[in-house]
This record gives C-alpha cells, sequence and structure tokens, in this order.
C-alpha cells in the first residue's frame, strides 16, 4: 500500500483522481487550496481508510513544505505525487494582451505562472528528495493541459505554465530515473468538471462540444483513470511521456 498527495483533489480531476487511487488501496492525501468543507466531501468518498486532508496555498514554498510533511507524517510517506491543482483560464484569471491593463496583466501572469508551474516544481523536488532519503521508488505525475500545445489567447500565462510543466516532467524523468522515480505527464483538453458546468449549458456550450468528433467533452473519470494508469508501476517504462486526453479536439505532430 502506497501514500498519494493528491492536490486540489477537493473538485474535479483532482477528486475523482483520489477516489480511483483509493479503489486501488493506496492511502491518499487530499489537499485543498481554501474549501476544506469540499476536501472533507472528497475524503467521505474515498474507499478504505488511513486517508488524510491538508491544506494551503501550494504557491507559498513554506506552505508547500508543510503540505507535504503533513501528507507525509499522516500517511508514513508519499510514493505518488499527483500535481493536479491549477488556476485555469476563467473571469477572473484571464488577461488577454488587448484588453488587460498592465497592473492586471502582470498581477494574473504572476498569479497563474506561481500556482501552475512554481508549485508543482517545489512539490516535485521536495517529493523527490524525500523518496532519494528512503531509498525508494515512486512516481510522479503531472495534470497539464491541450493548451500548453494549441495556446490559450485569453490566457497566455496558462498556456505558457503548462508548456512549462509537460518540460519541468520531462526533465525530471531523465533526471530522476536512476533513483527509481518515474514522472510523466496527462493533457487534458476541455473536461467538464463542477466549475465549467455553467459554461456547457451556456451559449459556449454547443461549440465546445464541437471542438471533438466524439461532439462531448472529456470527463474527470477519463483523466483520473489515466492517471491512475501512470502511477502505476507497470507504467514506469512511460515516464517522460505527455499523454493527450482530448478526444481528438486537437492533433500534434
Amino acid at each position: 500500500m502506497r501514500g498519494a498527495l493528491v492536490t486540489g483533489a477537493s473538485r474535479g480531476i483532482g477528486r475523482a483522481t483520489a477516489i480511483a487511487l483509493s479503489a486501488c488501496g493506496e492511502r491518499v492525501a487530499v489537499h485543498y487550496g481554501s474549501r476544506r468543507e469540499k476536501a472533507e466531501q472528497t475524503l467521505a468518498a474515498l474507499h478504505g481508510d488511513g486517508h488524510v486532508v491538508v491544506g494551503g496555498d501550494l504557491s507559498r514554498p513554506a506552505t508547500a513544505q508543510r503540505v507535504v510533511e503533513e501528507a507525509e507524517a499522516g500517511l508514513g510517506g508519499i510514493d505518488v505525487l499527483v500535481n493536479n491543482a491549477g488556476i485555469a483560464p476563467g473571469p477572473g484569471t484571464e488577461h488577454a494582451v488587448d484588453e488587460v491593463d498592465y497592473a492586471t496583466w502582470q498581477q494574473r501572469v504572476a498569479r497563474m505562472l506561481d500556482v501552475d508551474l512554481r508549485a508543482p516544481a517545489n512539490l516535485s523536488y521536495l517529493v523527490a528528495r524525500s523518496l532519494i532519503a528512503r531509498g525508494a521508488e515512486g512516481v510522479i505525475v503531472n495534470v497539464g493541459s491541450r493548451g500548453a500545445f494549441r495556446g490559450e489567447p485569453t490566457a497566455p500565462a496558462y498556456a505558457a505554465a503548462k508548456a512549462g510543466l509537460h518540460a519541468l516532467g520531462q526533465s525530471l524523468a531523465v533526471a530522476l530515473a536512476p533513483h527509481g522515480i518515474a514522472v510523466a505527464s496527462v493533457a487534458p483538453g476541455f473536461v467538464a468538471t463542477e466549475r465549467q458546468r455553467d459554461k456547457l449549458a451556456g451559449d459556449a456550450g454547443e461549440d465546445l462540444r464541437a471542438q471533438s468528433p466524439f461532439g462531448r467533452v472529456g470527463t474527470a473519470e477519463e483523466v483520473a483513470d489515466a492517471i491512475l494508469y501512470l502511477t502505476s508501476p507497470a507504467a514506469q517504462w512511460a515516464s517522460g511521456t505527455i499523454l493527450d486526453l482530448n478526444g481528438a479536439s486537437h492533433l500534434r505532430s
């Protein structure tokens, strides 16, 4: 039985991933940013026991360290890290260059890079160093985005952060393989999570579903299933991969 830290597990892809990992017998640390009650709902949905809840703003390096330490103490060690927490494009985070003023641009770009790139970089470092000190094998899976490849014109920092996250994962895959630590990423397209419900139900919903030739968007469970595979010991040889999960809505060479 391994210990798994899933960031941003209070809802959406993080919650689905935590549930999937627990169904396979893993002990899970459910991380939340600010909504503990949502994390407690995830905790209640997990299979088995030995799970814990940890919280805090991961963009703060000291908080990231505390979260890892609390998760390690609660689980008896972290063998699996899923870097899922992030800020997605939306009304309060978008920063189209031809629409926002310079102060807004700076604030939103800095915040998105801090949460979507610097935080998972710090967590990956902390978990990897702990695994190395223990002499244990492990796995890190990053939740990236198709936006890293196709661009995000209204939220360019999101695309930049996710592209950086993919590159970080590939660099760490090479660096950590001698220690028996695998690192991979998934790159989902649009996913029908709780925070996207209104958008899917509104005028944009039809266009979003039409992006895929399947005529629908993805589900959190589909992404979780892919993460579950990449966290399995059988997937070590997939280290370094970036797995597209977008229903053929964006093809890259």
